[in-house]
């Protein structure tokens, strides 16, 4: 006899053996979970939408014969300078202390190889790290955990972090086994203790405090450097208006699949808004402001795909950013690492840690069993730079060509000509929040249309 058809073994909607686990565990604890990676429910997303691509009433372009442009330029509001990228995906913050030196040499290294940018994340820049990125976005955060004016001066982009999408109104995490001694002392804070980021930058209380902060960073800048706001995809309409108000060249939303090293579960699981309908909504904001083609808008949260990335850019998006997938680009969740060309197969170190390959997200331990999210030294040197750099740049180098696929057979010469009307929605869900119509139909839910 199965559960089903047991009565006596039929389980709870409301409270499923997961849930009655994760109530025992706080019973028991007095904690809250916390975890690394992004959210694992379920939402809508860039799979529920398809595009409509050429045929008899558009013709599409040959891949072989004529090319698709994929330029971006980014920071063209304010910037004498603005960042000129080979492709429209970049490479998202994420802090050295969270992810090793190796990890953060390899995504620049891959970065420079595809004519793409990073970004530093919490805790400062590494002399590594600028020297590996042709193209580096300095991030500036509540904590200003090793923010220095110096390296404020040699980045190529600043990106003001107001929140990001795993963990909107909540500030970072960086536990006591991650803190090494160079860790703590880029952030002048003790080894070997727990470092929680503010939620909030200390010298501003709403959007006028940011145009000032923005304007001092331009003065520092000499008005050369592009100025990028991030935030969390919440109340992302009137969000991206007043970072354009307050002088952003550009605004980075990044959605609820955002990944982040550690924050608490009930972050990542019930905050923000997806990155589905963030998109659509940010630029709409953009759009009604009269700043669509001077305030550039790039979108991360859950990208994976070259087709995720072609639908953000057909909603709205210049460019996007990626994360969680970049660490798997690098070996994250593989059942091995490799060493002078032989596998060694880390399952055992995956099981002592209370999960399995492919079901990870304990990045806030430090026990990371491939060597990208720790700061232990036999751990790390599992991560060969050269090898996981040559990795992310087959992933960038494969998105670009499913991106330009798309493109092309959308009828475009230019990656950034895609639009709304390329896209139909296979749920009503995704018709309304993307606004595109319900596939085989004209409807667009909730518009009236």
């Amino acid at each position: 006899m199965t559960h089903q058809d047991n009565p006596a073994l039929r389980e709870s909607a409301t409270f499923p053996q997961d849930m009655i686990s994760m109530v025992q565990t706080m019973a028991s604890t007095g904690r809250y979970e916390i975890r690394g990676w992004g959210a694992k429910r379920k939402v809508p997303n860039f799979d529920d939408l398809s595009f409509i691509t050429a045929s008899v009433s558009r013709y599409p372009l040959e891949g072989y014969r004529e090319r698709c442009e994929t330029k971006t330029v980014l920071g063209t509001r304010f910037a004498s300078k603005p960042l000129e990228l080979d492709i429209p995906i970049t490479i998202a913050g994420m802090s050295f202390g969270s992810l090793s030196a190796h990890a953060k040499d390899a995504l620049g290294r891959a970065a420079t190889n595809v004519g793409t940018s990073t970004t530093t994340g919490d805790g400062g820049m590494t002399e590594e790290e600028r020297r590996a990125s042709k193209y580096l976005v300095y991030q500036c955060l509540p904590s200003r955990y090793g923010f220095r004016p110096e390296h404020v001066r040699a980045a190529d982009a600043i990106e003001v972090v107001v929140g990001q999408g795993a963990k909107p109104g909540g500030g970072g995490m960086l536990l006591g086994q991650k803190v090494s001694e160079r860790v703590a002392s880029m952030r002048t804070l003790p080894a070997g203790v727990d470092q929680r980021s503010a939620s909030r930058h200390p010298d501003w209380t709403g959007p006028d405090d940011l145009t000032i902060k923005i304007a001092e960073l331009r003065e520092a800048t000499n008005w050369e450097t592009p100025i990028y706001v991030k935030c969390g995809a919440t109340r992302t309409y009137n969000d991206v208006k007043l970072a354009i108000a307050a002088g952003a060249d550009v605004v980075v939303v990044d959605g609820m699949q955002g990944g982040t090293g550690a924050t608490q579960d009930v972050f990542i699981e019930h905050t923000g808004i997806p990155t589905l309908p963030a998109v659509r909504l940010a630029a709409e904001a953009i759009r009604d402001v009269g700043m669509v083609g001077k305030v550039q808008l790039i979108v991360s949260g859950g990208i994976r795909t070259g087709a995720d990335i072609a639908k953000a850019i057909a909603l709205g998006a210049d460019a996007v950013s990626i994360g969680v997938a970049s660490l798997i680009a690098l070996g994250c969740n593989s059942p091995f690492y490799e060493k002078d060309g032989v596998k060694v197969n880390v399952t055992a170190d995956y099981h002592a840690l209370g999960t399995a390959p492919g079901y990870c997200h304990e990045c806030q331990t430090g026990a990371c069993p491939v060597g990208i999210t720790t700061q232990t030294p036999e751990l790390m040197d599992r991560l060969d730079p050269d090898e996981a750099a040559r990795r992310m740049t087959n992933y960038l180098k494969a998105l670009t060509m499913e991106l330009t696929t798309l493109a092309r057979a959308c009828g475009k010469n230019d990656v950034h000509h895609l639009e709304p009307e390329d896209l139909v929605a296979l749920t009503i869900e995704a018709a309304a929040m993307a606004k595109v119509p319900l596939a085989g139909t004209t409807w667009i839910p909730g518009t009236g249309l």
